[in-house]
C-alpha cells in the first residue's frame, strides 16, 4: 500500500494514459499544454525538485519517461549518469531536449546512451509519437526480435526467389573460394583480430541473425562509433530530428589498409554468401541493418522496409551508393519502394546493376 506522502498527482488530461516526468529550468507552458493532451504530466521546474520527487517515488509510482532540457550548466548530464547508475531506476526512458544544436551534447547523450536528443524548433506530434514508441517497446535494443510479433504483414519468401538464392549461393560460393582463402589469409597477416567479422543485424520482419564480412576495421571499431558521430554522411535531415537513422563515415579512420582495398572492391562481402545460403537473406532485397540503426527506423512510415526480403544488394546500392546527393530519405524510399514492388525483374535488374557498382569512387 503506498504512503499517503507518495507523490500521484499527475496533471492528466482524460485521454491520457503514459507518464512523462518533464524537467525544464523554465516554464514551457505551451509545451506541457500539448504534452498533456497525450500523456499523464508532471512538470518540475528545477533539477533539485525532480531529484526529490524521484526519491520518493516507488515502483509502481515511477513516470514511464523522462523528458529533460539540457541546462547551460549540463548539470542534467550527470542527473542521467545518478540514473543510469541506480538500479532500481533501470530501464527509465530518458528524452533530452536541447535549446540550440550542440555537438558536445549531441556526443555526451550518445556516451550516456540516452534514448533520444531532440532540438528546439521540433514538431509536437512527432515528439509525441516517438514518447508513445519508446514506452510501447520499452528496451527496444534487446528486444527487437520480438517486434517479429508484432508487425502487421508477414514476408514469406517466394519458393523460387529461395531455390534461385541458393543455386546462386551456392555456384558462388565455389567459384570464389580461391579469392575468399586469400582475402582471408590477407586479412589474418594485417591486423590483429579474426579474419571474419560477425555482427548482429536485423532483417526481415525484425529477425535479428548473426551477420558475416571479412574483417575490414579495427578490433575497437564498434566502440568507437560514438565519438564519431559527426564524421557521420547522413545527416539528420527531417524536422524535429537530433539523429540520423543510417550510420556511414566517409574517409573512416577505423578502416585497415587491406581493410580499405576489399571495400572498395566489396570484396568484404563474400562471407554473406553463406547468410544466403542459411536463408537469414536474399541475394537481393533491403540491406540487412546494425541494431542502432534499425531502431530507429520502427515508425510506422519507415517499417515498411522489413517487410521485404533482406538482401546481399539491392535497389538502393546500384542507384545511390557512393553519390555525394544521397539523403537519407531518399535511402528509405528506395527500400519502402523495393519492398513493395520485388519481382524477379526487378531483382534481375538489380543484379546487372551490381557489377558497375562494386568499385567505388568515395570511401564510404
Amino acid at each position: 500500500m503506498m504512503s499517503p506522502n507518495t507523490p500521484t498527482n499527475w496533471d492528466s488530461s482524460s485521454q491520457a494514459q503514459n507518464k512523462v516526468a518533464y524537467v525544464s529550468s523554465d516554464t514551457e507552458e505551451h509545451l506541457v499544454g500539448e504534452l498533456k493532451q497525450h500523456f499523464f504530466v508532471k512538470h518540475l521546474v528545477s533539477f533539485n525538485a525532480f531529484e526529490d520527487y524521484l526519491s520518493e517515488q516507488s515502483i509502481l509510482t515511477l513516470p514511464d519517461i523522462l523528458l529533460m532540457e539540457v541546462d547551460e550548466d549540463e548539470y542534467c548530464f550527470t542527473l542521467v549518469e545518478k540514473i543510469k547508475k541506480n538500479p532500481m531506476l533501470h530501464g527509465l526512458l530518458i528524452v533530452l531536449l536541447a535549446k540550440t544544436p550542440n555537438k558536445t551534447w549531441k556526443n555526451k547523450a550518445l556516451h550516456l546512451k540516452v534514448n533520444d536528443l531532440y532540438t528546439y524548433p521540433l514538431p509536437i506530434d512527432h515528439l509525441c509519437e516517438r514518447l508513445n514508441f519508446l514506452i510501447k517497446f520499452k528496451l527496444i535494443r534487446p528486444k527487437l526480435s520480438e517486434l517479429l510479433n508484432q508487425v502487421d504483414v508477414e514476408y514469406k519468401m517466394p519458393l523460387s526467389k529461395r531455390f534461385f538464392d541458393i543455386v546462386s549461393a551456392s555456384g558462388a560460393i565455389l567459384l570464389a573460394s580461391p579469392v575468399m582463402l586469400v582475402v582471408a589469409l590477407v586479412v589474418k597477416f594485417d591486423s590483429k583480430g579474426p579474419m571474419i567479422y560477425k555482427s548482429k543485424r536485423v532483417g526481415t520482419g525484425y529477425k535479428v541473425f548473426d551477420f558475416y564480412k571479412f574483417r575490414s576495421m579495427r578490433t575497437d571499431a564498434d566502440q568507437m562509433i560514438a565519438q564519431m558521430s559527426d564524421l557521420n554522411q547522413y545527416s539528420a535531415e527531417e524536422e524535429g530530428s537530433s539523429k540520423a537513422a543510417f550510420v556511414k563515415i566517409k574517409n573512416d579512420p577505423r578502416v585497415t589498409k587491406v581493410g580499405n582495398f576489399i571495400r572498395n572492391t566489396s570484396l568484404d562481402e563474400l562471407p554473406q554468401l553463406f547468410n544466403i545460403l542459411k536463408g537469414d537473406m536474399s541475394l537481393v532485397g533491403n540491406r540487412p541493418l546494425p541494431l542502432y540503426e534499425a531502431e530507429m527506423l520502427t515508425s510506422n512510415e519507415w517499417s515498411m522496409r522489413f517487410l521485404g526480403p533482406a538482401g546481399l544488394t539491392g535497389l538502393w546500392q546500384v542507384s545511390k551508393r557512393g553519390k555525394e546527393d544521397m539523403s537519407e530519405r531518399e535511402r528509405k524510399k528506395l527500400d519502402n519502394f523495393y519492398a513493395q514492388n520485388y519481382s524477379f525483374w526487378l531483382d534481375l535488374k538489380i543484379l546487372l546493376g551490381t557489377f558497375p557498382a562494386l568499385f567505388q569512387k568515395e570511401k564510404v
